[in-house]
């Protein structure tokens, strides 16, 4: 039997041995299969089985149970984050388990299975999903402004990070690579520039709310995915990196995740309590975000001549050009 044959077997004995403490009346698990998303953790479908029927659920957990990431705030906070949005209104999956070490499957939680689409492209050319594409704009500032509602001190260990610190985060990270470019060069002057203060009141960032990180369906947005990058500061921060080029998947003209405008973005946000959103500010987060991913894009080259020789990375890594290219842009208007 291979490796990952084995790593299954566990995950579904262990999986089974925890169904009573899911659910009183569930003997048993079914259907587990491990899913291609997830970047950088494992997500593990399967059905709990009573004798009433089975309810599809997810885990998501640290690759092979134990191994953390750098960045990410740890799946225990995540279910926490992810609690504490569906109490703020947010729609997002119920979290039925933290995993304990008693489990035997390291660290992660299982959450309910929602269904939908989480693809971008498909969100933004699906003629199934144009409907919802007409309020999606609105939708998003509505539920970026429930998020933005919660009280950050819930969550003490996640850090504090002003326009200034993230600038010089980045910039560090761009200068582990070898290549200089000069258009990100320019990017970093021009944010050091007109970088703006701290805000007058710090308040919980998604850090990676985007289109393909929505879970969509006809109807709109069903579930906010992908926790692990939150933080505290700017909510401003969360408008601009919704509106990055490279989440629009092809349909430039939308600037607001392929399907929206920025009013209509702002005035879901305003309508549902946000503070006011200043224009220039969210533009200059905007320009933030294309720099952040466009440093990511070249750090894919150094993984990919390093540890990291496959094709997805290199695709990754071919992108950082068109970064450039939305930089550009951004700095002559």
């Amino acid at each position: 039997m291979n490796s990952a044959a084995h790593g299954e077997d566990v995950v579904r004995s262990a999986l089974a041995a925890l169904a009573p403490r899911l659910r009183s009346a569930a003997r048993t698990i079914s259907g587990l299969q491990r899913l291609s998303g997830g970047a950088t953790q494992e997500i593990w479908r399967f059905d709990l089985d009573t004798a009433d029927g089975s309810q599809p659920l997810i885990m998501r957990r640290a690759p092979g149970g134990d191994r953390r990431s750098q960045v990410a705030v740890g799946l225990n906070v995540e279910a926490q984050l992810i609690t504490a949005a569906r109490d703020a209104g947010v729609s997002a999956p119920e979290v039925l388990h933290v995993l304990a070490p008693e489990d035997g499957l390291g660290q992660g939680f299982i959450m309910e299975f929602v269904a939908g689409e989480t693809l971008g492209g498909r969100i933004v050319k699906a003629a199934s999903l144009a409907g919802a594409g007409k309020t999606l704009a609105y939708s998003c500032g509505q539920i970026l402004a429930r998020i933005h509602s919660i009280d950050p001190g819930r969550f003490p260990s996640l850090e504090h990070q002003t326009p200034a610190d993230l600038i010089e985060q980045w910039r560090t990270a761009y200068r582990r690579d070898s290549v200089r470019r000069p258009v990100f060069d320019l990017a970093f002057h021009e944010l050091s520039a007109s970088c703006p203060p701290p805000p007058l009141k710090a308040r919980l960032v998604h850090g990676d709310f985007r289109n393909g990180n929505l879970m969509i369906g006809p109807e709109g947005v069903r579930a906010v995915l992908d926790w692990e990058l939150a933080h505290i500061g700017d909510p401003m921060e969360d408008l601009g990196w919704l509106c990055v080029n490279s989440w629009r998947f092809g349909r430039i003209e939308k600037p607001v995740g392929g399907f929206g405008e920025y009013g209509d973005l702002y005035a879901g946000y305003e309508a549902a309590g946000g503070p006011p959103v200043n224009r220039e500010t969210a533009t200059w987060w905007e320009m933030f975000g294309t720099l952040r991913w466009g440093v990511m894009c070249a750090g894919s080259l150094a993984a990919f001549r390093s540890v990291d020789a496959t094709v997805e990375r290199a695709m990754i890594a071919r992108r950082t050009s068109e970064t450039e290219i939305d930089l550009l842009r951004l700095m002559a208007n």
